[in-house]
């Protein structure tokens, strides 16, 4: 990891199946951009995609994944997101269940944890379509643990009914035309 003070690249994937989703999505970005010690720093296309693991009656899911430049120890990146799932009516009574906002911190530069609190890699990242997709959209050379992402993506088994929607995560952006 880089010395103190020297900001890390951290990738968090977003994910919501219930009320305005691409708003949830939206302001979850924000809310992280508007954290001290976190630069956003890049915003993947917004996929759709069946809910996997939950009750088969949830609803899809709008996913996307974001690089972060930041600052922050993973921990402390962790629980900004669980502030912000907070802020936004996240609940945690169904596992894998339907949820207003879920923010997963994937990898974090240069650190592998196995701390029970977070992860590192997050341990399913690597076959999750809605994760791996949106992910090697935002940048086509990222690894994760030496394999290339775009090369995960292509093998997921949840990669059918995938779809790249026109939601942007910044109103700046352009929807994404892939």
């Amino acid at each position: 990891m880089p010395g103190p003070g020297a900001p890390v690249r951290c990738v968090v994937a977003l994910g919501a199946n219930l009320g305005d989703r691409p708003a949830v999505l939206r302001a979850a970005v924000a809310g992280l951009a508007a954290t001290p010690g976190i630069t956003v720093a890049a915003c993947s296309p917004v996929v759709e995609t069946r809910s996997v693991g939950g009750p088969r009656d949830s609803p899809d899911y709008l996913n996307a994944v974001v690089e972060l430049a930041t600052e922050l120890t993973p921990l402390q990146v962790l629980e900004a997101c669980q502030r912000i799932e907070n802020e936004h009516g996240r609940t945690r009574e169904v596992r894998w269940g339907p949820r207003t906002l879920d923010l997963d911190v994937v990898c974090f530069e240069g650190v592998r944890s196995a701390d029970p609190r977070l992860l590192l890699p997050h341990p399913r990242a690597a076959q999750r379509a809605f994760v791996l997709v949106p992910w090697a959209l935002m940048d086509p050379h990222a690894a994760l643990e030496g394999t290339p992402v775009r090369e995960l993506a292509r093998t997921a088994a949840d990669r059918a009914g995938l779809t790249v929607t026109d939601h942007a995560l910044r109103p700046e952006e352009p929807p994404c035309d892939t």
